[in-house]
């Protein structure tokens, strides 16, 4: 078997948040391949417990810490003219060094999870190089601008373009980048157009056992009131404004038509919630849960799941998984985007309160019945991991391996 250099900005173990759910289906895709040697960094301390849990699809693993505090503070001191501070804040010279002896060992085939990881390996010749992006992180900050105030305005709107030079730089070095859907793609052409047919879209997939709707799972939910529920890492910005937007404006809305005579309940559902989302608490009809063990619960139990994001790069997990679980999903565009699904028939799709008001209010009457069931069907007609992520067979020319085989 061949060996493989992986690079990852998080530990991709375990697939319970959207960067990790991709990063781990791919690595273990890669691992039917080839020995691959993971060098990842660790921003959350929970995370240090995986880590003899992930050695099992690994021939080398090697874990190094990033505190979050600490290289915010390095990037900002470290800035100057023309540099993102994602690079900085991402760089570990513990890794790099990890890097340059695995490359001076004779790895040189490798696969970069995330721009942020690219310049470890820029200026490195002599294997074949995937990158993928999976989204364009430009972009989110450009979002991030739009929506800010000074200095944050010019803070975010300079990241927005020195991490599209360095995104541009990357692309154009490695021998091939992926992205995580068309939309993306198209959207990154018009951004640079000189890398013609180096850029694909690899879509996510969902685990169709794992999120399947009818294992059993405990009802997490106070009896009497029907459960509207949101699922996300919730000290991530976009998860933050999705929230806060929908309890204060749409979730009063609902309550107040009482469809099916019972005020719903909001949950939201997520490790890290900071001040202001843990404040919606105190709304009517808003519960914050914190970290959970295990959101399939609050899925399998939710009259309505939502992702009313208005910042959002890329196809967006916690949809992909509520409906493999055959829940009723209201999405925002921005949530829906690069879904293969019909609105209307596999999920509903709204783009204002009042909008996202009716749309919620017709499903806990009951006028959409046939919702969770076209939504499951939809997901197994086009996000079995195994088809999405048969693409990258092709990039490494390597040869198959039994089902199943992992490094020794």
């Amino acid at each position: 078997m061949a060996d493989l250099l992986f690079l990852s900005h998080r530990i991709p173990y375990p697939p319970d948040k959207g960067e990790k759910i991709r990063a781990f289906h791919i690595l273990r895709h890669l691992a039917r391949h080839h020995r691959v040697h993971v060098g990842c960094l660790i921003d959350d301390p929970e995370d240090w417990r995986h880590v003899a849990d992930l050695r099992t699809f690994c021939a080398d693993l090697a874990c190094f810490p990033l505190h979050r505090r600490r290289r915010r503070l390095a990037a900002l001191l470290a800035m100057r003219p023309g540099r993102a501070l994602t690079r900085d804040y991402f760089h570990h010279r513990g890794l790099a060094r990890w890097v340059a002896d695995k490359w001076a060992g004779g790895v040189r085939d490798v696969f970069v999870y995330s721009s942020a990881m690219a310049p470890y390996v820029m200026g490195r010749r002599g294997g074949r190089r995937i990158l993928d992006m999976v989204d364009i992180d430009s972009e989110k900050w450009r979002a991030y601008a739009q929506a800010s105030a000074w200095p944050g305005r010019w803070l975010y709107a300079r990241e927005a373009r020195t991490l599209l030079a360095l995104e541009r730089a990357a692309a154009a070095e490695f021998d091939h980048t992926l992205l995580v859907s068309a939309a993306e793609c198209a959207h990154f052409a018009l951004l640079a157009p000189d890398l013609g047919g180096r850029v694909t879209a690899l879509a996510n997939g969902v685990d169709l056992a794992r999120f399947a709707p009818d294992l059993g799972l405990p009802n997490p939910y106070l009896e009497g009131s029907p459960a509207i529920v949101f699922t996300g890492t919730m000290d991530y910005r976009p998860n933050q404004d999705a929230v806060i937007w929908f309890a204060k404006d749409v979730l009063p809305g609902v309550r107040a038509a009482r469809p099916g005579g019972k005020a719903p309940v909001f949950y939201i559902v997520g490790a890290r919630p900071g001040r202001g989302v843990r404040e919606l608490a105190r709304l009517p009809g808003v519960v914050v849960t914190g970290r959970v063990p295990d959101t399939r619960p609050y899925l399998a139990h939710a009259a309505l799941v939502v992702a009313p994001l208005r910042i959002a790069r890329g196809i967006q997990n916690k949809v992909l998984e509520a409906m493999a679980m055959a829940r009723p999903v209201l999405a925002t565009p921005a949530a829906f985007e690069g879904i293969t699904a019909a609105p209307g028939r596999d999920l509903l799709v709204a783009d204002d309160a009042p909008a996202m008001i009716a749309a919620a209010s017709a499903v806990l009457a009951g006028r959409h019945p046939g919702l969770g069931r076209a939504a499951r069907a939809a997901m197994q007609r086009h996000y079995a991991w195994e088809e999405t992520l048969a693409p990258l067979d092709t990039l490494f020319a390597a040869v198959p391996v039994k089902r199943g085989e992992v490094p020794a």
